[in-house]
């Protein structure tokens, strides 16, 4: 998987260019195709890095952002928010059945 990695006041390293792919790939196994994904990763002021994220998957658009004092954990909260919001679209078709439908009527009692 190609990954698009940009750095903000950062250098990208091998290190870090491995753990964002690593991040991405874990999404492959909702079995969705993963179009155009990329990341910013940046210094801020106070020693605090930021991480956004964007992929787009067919009928979405997943973006994500993250800051951490620490820059592999921001890396890993920005993976786990991409894989909830791609765990809600992939189950978004189940969440809108009426719950109403698989309840079977109950017959009256006849005396």
């Amino acid at each position: 998987m190609r990954v698009e990695i940009t750095g903000k006041n950062i250098d990208v390293t091998a290190a870090i260019h491995d753990r964002i792919t690593s991040r991405f790939e874990k999404l492959e196994k909702w079995q969705v195709t993963l179009i155009n994904p990329h990341a910013v990763i940046s210094e801020e002021p106070g020693s605090k890095f930021k991480v956004e994220a964007g992929v787009s998957v067919p009928g979405a658009k997943l973006i994500a952002s993250a800051e951490h004092e620490d820059m592999y954990a921001a890396i890993n909260e920005v993976g786990h928010k991409l894989e909830k919001q791609l765990n809600k679209q992939a189950h978004k078709g189940e969440a809108r059945r009426a719950s109403h439908v698989d309840v079977p009527a109950e017959e009256p009692d006849v005396v």
